[in-house]
C-alpha cells in the first residue's frame, strides 16, 4: 500500500494546465510531492528519460517509476492513494461517462482554445472563438447529466471530470485578458459558468492555480514561435 512517505515527484511547469490537473489530484488525495519545474523550450535529461515517447510534461515519478499523460496520472493517483475519497464515480457507467467527457475536453475544447491563440487576425480569432464556444456547449449538458443538480460534475465535491475541465480555467482567463474573449459564457452556458465560479473558489483550485501573468507571458512566447515558423515556411 502506498503511503504519504512515498517518493513522489512531479515534472511539470507552472503554466501547464495538464500539470495543474495533476497537482489538483495530488492535493485532493493529500499526497506530499516534490514539484520539479521543467523548461519545455530546453528539455532536460530527466524529462527526456522519464517520457522518451512524448517528451512532454507532466510526468509523475513515484518511487522512481514514471507515469505520463495527465488523465492517466490522475487515475493512477486515484487508485494508488485509495484511502482518500475516490475521484472517479463508484459505478462503471459513471466512470465511463466521466472518462468520455474528459477525453472530449482534451480533444475538442483544448484544440479550440489553442485555435484562438493561434489566430493572426481579428476575423480569424472571431471564427476560432465561435468554434471554441461550440466545443464548450456540450459540456453544459454534460454537467447537468453528471452533477445530478449538485455543485460539481462529481456531485457534492470535486472529482475527475471537474479536474479535467477545471485545469483549463486559468488559460481561459488568460485568453480573456489577452483578447477579450469569453470561452465559458454565462449567457450561453449558465450552469457551466456557475460551476466554473464555484470551482475557482475551491481550495484545490486556489492551491494549484497558474498565475495568469505567467500564462500570458508563455502564450506570447508560443505566438512568437508560431509566427517565426510560419514566416520561415513562406
Amino acid at each position: 500500500m502506498a503511503g504519504e512517505g512515498d517518493d513522489v515527484k512531479l515534472l511539470g511547469t507552472v503554466v501547464s494546465p495538464f500539470a495543474v490537473r495533476v497537482r489538483m489530484a495530488l492535493h485532493l488525495k493529500g499526497v506530499s510531492y516534490e514539484d520539479l519545474e521543467q523548461d519545455v523550450f530546453d528539455k532536460g535529461d530527466l524529462l527526456l528519460a522519464s517520457n522518451p515517447v512524448r517528451k512532454k510534461v507532466p510526468v509523475l515519478l513515484h518511487a522512481g517509476r514514471p507515469v505520463s499523460e495527465s488523465l492517466a496520472i490522475v487515475e493512477y493517483v486515484d487508485e494508488v492513494w485509495a484511502g482518500a475519497a475516490s475521484l472517479l464515480p463508484a459505478d462503471p457507467h459513471g466512470r465511463a461517462v466521466a472518462r468520455f467527457w474528459a477525453a472530449y475536453v482534451d480533444d475538442k475544447v483544448v484544440t479550440a482554445m489553442l485555435g484562438i491563440l493561434r489566430a493572426t487576425t481579428e476575423e480569424e480569432r472571431a471564427e476560432r472563438l465561435d468554434a471554441a464556444l461550440a466545443a464548450v456547449r456540450p459540456m453544459e449538458d454534460a454537467f447537468a447529466e453528471c452533477s445530478g443538480g449538485k455543485a460539481f460534475f462529481a456531485g457534492d465535491s470535486v472529482g475527475y471530470l471537474d479536474l479535467a475541465l477545471g485545469c483549463h480555467l486559468f488559460w481561459f482567463e488568460a485568453l480573456r485578458e489577452m483578447f477579450g474573449v469569453m470561452i465559458i459564457d454565462a449567457g450561453r452556458t449558465p450552469r457551466l459558468a456557475a460551476w466554473a465560479g464555484r470551482f475557482a473558489e475551491t481550495e484545490t483550485a486556489k492551491k494549484a492555480a497558474s498565475p495568469i501573468k505567467s500564462i500570458v507571458e508563455y502564450a506570447g512566447k508560443l505566438r512568437a514561435i508560431w509566427a517565426a515558423i510560419a514566416a520561415a515556411a513562406k
